[in-house]
């Protein structure tokens, strides 16, 4: 039978539970009309990740009544555990998720609104979403963008499943992906070598040889939203849960590839700092770092594939402890070291 893959996502359960979980979303074509699907596998034993036929025996499969988007996950707080969930985006519209029920020892729809009231109300197809956990606290941030332009971000307390703040933007096109990262703010704008995620210079004041001057302090991150439309250009709105959305940066030269299909914070330059890499449908890959305030975001590099980016990952794949940069195209997988 023929079937198309819409979508595939994957998480490691959380301790003490182990194991992988595996999702993919597809539409089979039965002849008479397309059926959606979602594979999810789990339930195998451990160390059998690689065998294949293992795998397929513990396969769920769960047909849809909507036409599935993206795939994600999630990592919950109920109580004093936490668990992980998928999100599955759809054209109802809306967000519905999966999550595993440990009596069954398998995966079942719930009702989103329990643990994600942010999620409700949609006024569009949801493209992108992407949500994370704010370190130190018991809160998260998601975010989201639709077919229609609409872009919402909010803040909610996971304890008591309220919504915190909520803001939200019309764009003109189709929003492509977000993506929230904390953006570490320059001391001094004209510091050159400040970058996303990175660390500025720590030691010092120059010209002091005898060191007197203090230490120079080292800034707290505060989470910005990349927003990437279709036919505009991608930017940033800075320090979200300070600004809303109100402040915001342009990546330039990013809407001169087509589409921007996905996006990753990495770590490119082995200084330290973090930059921002857009994958588009016009086969070039841009990195692009933070210079402050003043001078926003610059693009840094690029690099040209033979078919268009369709997903990033960064990931340790040679074990070495540095993170290499997985560039998913529509014809082959590239490794960026």
């Amino acid at each position: 039978v023929d079937a198309e893959i819409v979508s595939i996502g994957c998480f490691q359960k959380c301790p003490p539970k182990r194991g992988l979980v595996v999702g993919i979303t597809f539409i089979k074509d039965s002849g008479d009309k397309p059926s959606p699907f979602l594979n999810i596998y789990c339930d195998y034993e451990p160390g059998c990740e690689f065998d294949l036929d293992s795998v397929a025996q513990s396969c769920l499969n769960l047909e849809l009544r909507f036409t599935p988007l993206q795939l994600c996950h999630a990592e919950v707080r109920v109580g004093d555990s936490c668990d992980t969930v998928f999100l599955l985006s759809g054209n109802d519209p809306g967000i519905h998720l999966y999550r595993e029920n440990e009596g069954l020892h398998q995966f079942e729809e719930q009702p989103v609104q329990e643990l994600f009231p942010e999620l409700q109300e949609l006024p569009s197809n949801v493209l992108w979403l992407d949500v994370c956990n704010l370190p130190g606290s018991r809160r998260r941030l998601s975010a989201f963008g639709c077919h229609s332009g609409y872009v919402r971000v909010a803040q909610v307390d996971q304890d008591t499943r309220t919504v915190l703040q909520s803001w939200s933007i019309q764009q003109d096109g189709p929003i492509s992906t977000v993506l929230l990262f904390p953006l570490e703010e320059p001391d001094d704008d004209d510091t050159d070598g400040d970058s996303v995620g990175g660390h500025g210079d720590t030691t010092g004041g120059h010209g002091d040889p005898a060191g007197t001057l203090p230490p120079r302090r080292v800034p707290t991150p505060r989470y910005s939203l990349l927003v990437a439309s279709t036919i505009e250009l991608s930017v940033v709105y800075r320090d979200v849960l300070s600004c809303g959305l109100s402040e915001q940066l342009l990546l330039p030269g990013s809407d001169q590839h087509d589409s921007v299909l996905c996006a990753l914070l990495a770590c490119t330059a082995l200084d330290g700092g973090r930059e921002l890499l857009l994958g588009t449908y016009g086969q070039e890959l841009l990195c692009y770092g933070y210079r402050g305030r003043r001078r926003g975001f610059q693009l840094a590099w690029r690099r040209r594939f033979p078919s268009p980016v369709l997903a990033l990952r960064g990931a340790d794949l040679t074990g070495d402890g540095l993170q290499e940069v997985a560039v998913g195209c529509l014809k082959a997988l590239h490794v960026l070291q």
